[in-house]
Formats: C-alpha cells, sequence, structure tokens
C-alpha cells in the first residue's frame, strides 16, 4: 500500500483542491432553428421547439 514520504502542507493541499472550482460551465449557443433564437447548452435539443442540428427531433407542447 502507498505510504506518503512527507507531510503535505496545508498550501499544497488546498490549491490541489481548489483546482475544481476553476473549471467554468460551458458556454450558451442560439437554437439551429432560425425562428426560435432560444439559448440552449451546445449539443443539446432545445426545449422550447424541439430542433437540434438543424432538424425539428422533438415534438413540444404548447403550454396554455
Amino acid at each position: 500500500m502507498a505510504v506518503p514520504k512527507c507531510k503535505v502542507s496545508k498550501a499544497r493541499r488546498d490549491s490541489r483542491r481548489s483546482a475544481n472550482s476553476k473549471l467554468s460551465a460551458s458556454g450558451l449557443v442560439k437554437c439551429s432553428n432560425p425562428d426560435c433564437n432560444e439559448m440552449v447548452k451546445p449539443h443539446c435539443v432545445c426545449k422550447k421547439c424541439g430542433f437540434y442540428g438543424g432538424k425539428k427531433v422533438l415534438s413540444v407542447k404548447e403550454n396554455a
């Protein structure tokens, strides 16, 4: 079993742990439907109109 050779300082430990906080969220892109103009996550179907890659892939119900 691996055993640490030396004590890891608090600064080194904390800098390693803080590396995950520097990750940024993925940006938003415009929907591929020219009539929609909704901002969606990349590589995801638009929840408003159901378009993905310029084609309608989902039928979306209209909320009254």
